[in-house]
């Protein structure tokens, strides 16, 4: 298992890379385009899904509401006079919105689960919900400043990639050691507080480089910090939210696509709260 995630890692890593720092911005929302519907093959099953051709349907699906985003909005629009367009901007409020409720649909789990558990139309809303505004996130922020400072908006992906790798790596040493208090047992019975804690102290040091890298003047470094604290609270949301679909529909790992990881949602699940939250408080108050 561990051979096959080191060697799983050591291609897609190269790969990731080349994508973020090289690909002209076109290609680059297609091939985001195409990891969203690898991701929403994979959710199709946690909306309780199981026919080819449903999987594949919602699968395209998400590949061509992503490609109609790219169709409406050419890439030189996006940005336009330092502010994100007004339909971005407006799918990042969804996102923000469709988070805070998935964070009380956590805290009630299982209770009322009911409502959204017998709908497999709803629960494929959700993955919309999810997956679209991640796509919208991560354009976004590659696209900014594109024309004068062409790697600006790689660093901020890497930014957010970096604290949530961060995170992950010290929430499991510091939950394996010392975690005793579950954050949702019936979500995901290995989370624990002392392992959210220690996640944010891991990414700590990552997010007050970039609060004096990113920064345009002093007095927003703490806002910096805060939304990178934030970054990483939420990051922890993502992760809940795919276990518990995933809990509902009676499955381990989310698919079988990447060796010795799982599938592509249980390796962005994560991601898919941190890029809207953070490009909604970057967008807002940082941009």
């Amino acid at each position: 298992m561990l051979k096959q995630r080191i060697i799983t890692a050591l291609i897609l890593a190269p790969l990731a890379l080349f994508a973020i720092l090289y690909l002209p911005l076109f290609s680059f929302q297609i091939m985001i385009a195409l990891v969203m519907g690898l991701g929403a093959w994979e959710w199709s099953s946690m909306s309780g899904m199981t026919r080819s051709y449903t999987k594949g349907a919602y699968a395209a699906l998400m590949v061509v509401m992503c490609l109609a985003l790219c169709a409406l909005l050419p890439t030189n629009l996006i940005w336009y006079q330092g502010h994100l367009n007004s339909l971005y901007t407006y799918i990042l409020s969804i996102s923000v919105i469709w988070w805070i409720i998935s964070f009380g649909m956590i805290l009630a789990y299982p209770r009322y689960s009911s409502i959204w558990y017998t709908s497999k139309v709803l629960r494929g809303i959700f993955g919309i919900l999810t997956l679209i505004p991640t796509w919208v996130a991560i354009v976004s922020l590659r696209a900014h400043e594109y024309g004068e400072l062409p790697y600006y908006g790689a660093s901020l992906i890497f930014y957010v990639l970096g604290i949530v790798w961060a995170a992950d790596i010290g929430a499991f040493f510091v939950g394996v050691k010392f975690g005793k208090h579950k954050l949702r047992p019936e979500v995901s019975p290995g989370k624990t507080l002392e392992g959210l804690m220690g996640g944010v102290f891991a990414s700590s040091a990552i997010i007050a480089f970039a609060a004096l890298h990113f920064k345009y003047d002093s007095s927003l470094i703490w806002l910096h910090i805060v939304v990178g604290a934030l970054t990483v609270g939420v990051s922890a949301l993502g992760d809940l939210n795919e276990s518990m679909f995933k809990r509902c529909a009676g499955i381990k790992d989310s698919g079988k696509l990447l060796p010795g990881h799982g599938g592509i949602m249980d390796r962005i699940d994560s991601l898919t709260a941190a890029f809207p939250v953070f490009a909604f408080c970057y967008v807002m108050w940082m941009a």
